[in-house]
């Protein structure tokens, strides 16, 4: 029978790695340094050769550790695999914040190499132990080499929200933020230092946010909307006017039926050709935290106006791609769904969309013109899939009288890609 691995060691191995086995364990330490580490821990670091980690984590350690100390490389991604080699047969311990884990380098080295993970708590464990709060109830952002704009997708009345800050600027940036969405009145708390001897809160309102606190913090937030505040629901079909576009953006109701047919699942990836205004793409990667979606888009100030509204709508990691289909396809990762709202009729466009897609993936087409519909008629020939046509009025102002104001009927084709 193999040995048992103790209860409080995670070890990660992933089939994705790309160093040769190399196990490299790592310890989670906290603002508490030495004093809050474990017997394991602390032994795991006593027995190392090198120790790695960030010169804030470095100099939490007493002189009792003996091993070479190191600071990662910048930038730290690329230089993985030569570092892990540079210290090929060295035991090394690495240093991480809290979790390993959690937004950690624990994850990110398991690409690389197996990993055997001694955690602290987080700090999104410590502030929610402070305030009390349920950490399952919690919508968690990390701004740490991320925008803050990724806060937006996640403002909603009555939600709390713990953001993992950049460094001492982040909390004003986030009270900049809410305020400009009409949730100034909401709570903010800012814990620095949390678990460590110099531990910090400040608690205050968004709109007139002027503590001045220490780099190592977290903001704590509980939404509060004003009477104006512009909601912005998960669910698609988004208001046309919360999208700045030139006329080209898919119509909220056509673009709930299209995000459905797309079926958006956690971790896809979408093409969405023909950018626009990026509403599709947009709305595609709000489903879930790890969708991920590239607008196509061949018009250099569309292309920027997409860039400009995934920010504003909480998913600035959207990538917009400024070139031509089907030529700007080429080098593009494998889609699990593919839409094109744009460029319908161009020579190669749907060929190469579908010949892309992953089995088991959904192609979705919109059609408006008689031309284009009569190209997806043809393709729905070939391949099959779901043809149906989309008639939309709007009740508009006619004199004195209300009448309905129809828009461009939609002709949408989708097919699924066979598994094989």
């Amino acid at each position: 029978m193999g040995m048992r691995r103790p209860s409080h060691v995670a070890w990660i191995s992933t089939t994705r790695r790309l160093t040769s086995s190399v196990v490299v364990t790592v310890v989670g330490i906290g603002a508490d340094g030495w004093a809050g580490l474990t017997d394991p821990a602390r032994d795991a670091l006593a027995r190392a050769d090198v120790v790695v980690g960030g010169a804030r984590q470095l100099g939490l350690l007493p002189d009792e550790v003996k091993a070479e100390r190191v600071e990662w490389p910048s930038p730290l991604l690329p230089a993985i695999p030569d570092f892990l080699d540079t210290h090929r047969g060295r035991e090394m311990c690495v240093l991480a914040s809290g979790d390993p884990v959690f937004y950690g380098i624990g994850t990110t080295l398991s690409r690389f190499t197996e990993v055997r993970v001694l955690p602290h708590p987080s700090s999104a464990s410590l502030a929610c132990a402070r305030l009390g709060w349920a950490l399952e109830d919690v919508e968690i952002v990390s701004a740490v080499a991320r925008p803050v704009a990724r806060l937006h997708a996640v403002i909603h009345p009555g939600v709390r929200v713990l953001v993992l800050s950049e460094n001492a600027s982040t909390p004003a940036a986030v009270a900049s933020l809410l305020t400009a969405r009409g949730f100034g009145d909401s709570v903010m708390t800012v814990l620095t230092d949390v678990g460590g001897p110099g531990e910090r809160v400040d608690t205050g309102i968004a709109d007139g946010w002027s503590a001045e606190v220490g780099a190592l913090n977290l903001v704590a937030v509980e939404c509060v909307a004003s009477a104006d505040a512009r909601r912005l629901p998960r669910s698609p079909g988004l208001p046309d006017d919360v999208y700045e576009h030139d006329g080209q953006i898919t119509k909220r109701e056509i673009r709930a039926v299209t995000i459905a047919a797309l079926g958006p699942e956690p971790g896809q990836l979408l093409w969405d050709i023909g950018g626009g205004s990026g509403s599709i793409g947009i709305e595609w990667m709000r489903s879930h935290p790890s969708c991920r979606a590239i607008a196509v888009e061949p018009e250099t100030d569309r292309a920027a106006r997409i860039t400009r509204n995934a920010a504003r709508l909480g998913v600035p990691a959207l990538r917009v791609v400024s070139g031509f289909a089907p030529d700007a396809l080429a080098d593009l990762p494998e889609p699990d769904a593919v839409f094109v709202g744009g460029g319908v009729t161009v020579e190669g466009v749907i060929a190469a969309g579908w010949a892309a897609l992953r089995p088991g993936g959904r192609l979705v087409v919109n059609a408006v013109t008689l031309e284009s519909e009569a190209l997806v008629t043809r393709w729905r020939a070939d391949l099959g899939g779901e043809l149906i046509r989309l008639a939309v009025s709007r009740a508009a102002p006619l004199g004195g009288f209300t009448a309905w104001r129809p828009m461009l009927p939609v002709t949408q084709w989708t097919v699924q890609k066979e598994d094989t």
